[in-house]
């Protein structure tokens, strides 16, 4: 099946990020949004509190169920917003790391964000995305 998603990249961008700067789809893609993806278990609880790179990992692998269910994969997403409920720029940094490398070589644009709560108790770290595929 083609590939849905083109990274782009931009040489009169700085090279420090460690993502691609845009990404697009063609008009015949279907469009996937997800819900912000949460560290909580098949139970409802969150999980791995008070470890932010835990959190993270959960997330992933929760988003990878999301994306699963809507007929996707990794390797379809075009975009991803990274929540750490901090004000550390190290815990920011964890979560990312966790996050680029389940990902790979599929460094899709990014943003990684400090809030000061999000919606769970004891929860650190949420990852919004946005897919395509082509069917």
């Amino acid at each position: 099946m083609p590939k849905a998603v083109t990274l782009i990249r931009s040489a009169a961008l700085s090279s420090v990020a460690e993502y691609a700067y845009a990404a697009t789809a063609p008009a015949e893609a279907r469009l996937i949004f997800l819900a912000g993806s949460c560290p909580l278990d098949a139970d409802g609880a969150t999980v791995a509190v008070g470890d932010v790179a835990g959190q993270a990992a959960a997330c992933v692998a929760n988003l990878r169920l999301a994306l699963q269910a809507a007929g996707a994969g990794i390797p379809d997403v075009l975009s991803t917003r990274v929540l750490v409920a901090s004000s550390a720029q190290a815990d920011l940094v964890t979560a990312w790391d966790v996050v680029r490398d389940a990902f790979g070589d599929h460094d899709v644009p990014s943003t990684l964000m400090g809030v000061t709560v999000l919606g769970y108790d004891d929860q650190l770290v949420e990852i919004e995305a946005v897919a395509a595929v082509l069917d």
